[in-house]
């Protein structure tokens, strides 16, 4: 039998190398499942896995989604059988999720609430838990404290500023385009700051942040790196901590020894399939538990979702990178 899928043979531009084509339907071993797969996000992590730039280097051939959603037609092992006929969230990290239907770990499905639409199911996992664990476990920002973050307008961006909103810290976004404050305002950002670093001089950026924060970054997130997050580092404050949770901008980020050493400050760097790895089965289940209830409420649901025909893979990867396009691109694989 045979299925459609996303392929590329190479690394390069997603909005070039990637491909539709019809391809075995793959056979579950044992502890694995078979998923027939109803819709698929492209996040930055997919993107960056298809140029040869993510710290997973898959083996050529390959089809890329690390997440997804769908329903489990077969399984192999004790837990696999158990989850047939279940509606699933999918992490696949071997095989990837843009085809009709996929294999995957038994382990790396997690059945989804029942009231939890599709879209968000597939998105269910990457950005609200990796939101959750940056502020509630890692950093763990106080009630009343500045939390300052770059790329404030990302999906992940507005899910911390909600939880900002649940759990009483204040955010300090900073954005690209005056157009998007009031939106972020809306959603509950206490302070948004514009800032371009082809424009703006990085001066400026760390005066308004100490100006708003009374003198220095206590918590501070940044996805981006390069210029950006190298200005926000130079804003740590007095035992001041700033997780690197990405690299969008492909660049390093640079700064003075100086800074950490006079404020006693620290800088880390979050991944979270390492973050997963190092928790027990209860863990996970609890926080995916935690974190499927803010879905539900909102609070890490994801807003403004567009969704393209899988076969339509090069206008929604065109969509995914067109600066200035706010939506998240779903990729709908089949109905359910």
């Amino acid at each position: 039998m045979t299925m459609k899928a996303v392929v590329h043979d190479k690394f390069g531009d997603p909005r070039e190398v990637l491909q539709i084509r019809n391809v075995s339907v793959p056979e579950p071993r044992r502890g694995e499942v078979l998923v027939r797969m109803l819709a698929s996000p492209i996040n930055p992590s997919d993107l960056m896995s298809v140029a040869g730039n993510y710290s997973i280097v898959p083996k050529l051939p390959a089809t890329p989604g690390f997440e997804g959603v769908g329903i489990v037609e077969q399984g192999r092992g004790i837990l696999g059988k158990f989850m047939v006929g279940k509606k699933v969230a999918v992490l696949n990290r071997e095989r990837g999720n843009w085809s009709e239907k996929t294999v995957t770990s038994a382990k790396q499905v997690i059945p989804i609430p029942r009231l939890m639409p599709e879209d968000q199911a597939a998105m269910s996992f990457v950005n609200p838990v990796t939101a959750y664990v940056l502020v509630r476990d890692v950093l763990k920002v106080p009630s009343g404290a500045w939390l300052v973050q770059t790329a404030g307008n990302s999906a992940l961006g507005k899910m911390i500023i909600r939880l900002g909103m649940n759990f009483e810290f204040k955010t300090l976004s900073i954005i690209r385009r005056q157009e998007d404050i009031e939106k972020l305002k809306f959603l509950g950002a206490h302070e948004v700051i514009v800032f371009d670093i082809e424009r703006d001089r990085p001066e400026m950026l760390i005066e308004k942040i100490r100006s708003v924060t009374g003198g220095g970054m206590k918590y501070g997130l940044d996805p981006i790196g390069g210029e950006l997050g190298s200005a926000l580092i130079r804003t740590l404050g007095e035992q001041g901590r700033m997780v690197l949770y990405g690299t969008l901008s492909g660049e390093d980020v640079h700064f003075s020894s100086r800074i950490l050493m006079e404020a006693g400050a620290r800088i880390e760097g979050f991944w979270l399939g390492k973050y997963m790895q190092q928790l027990g089965l209860f863990k996970k289940l609890s926080l995916i538990k935690k974190t499927s209830k803010l879905i539900l409420d909102g609070t890490l649901s994801t807003d403004d979702t567009v969704e393209f025909p899988l076969d339509q893979i090069h206008e929604a990867v065109r969509a995914s990178v067109q600066q200035g396009y706010n939506k998240k691109i779903i990729l709908r694989i089949a109905d359910s």
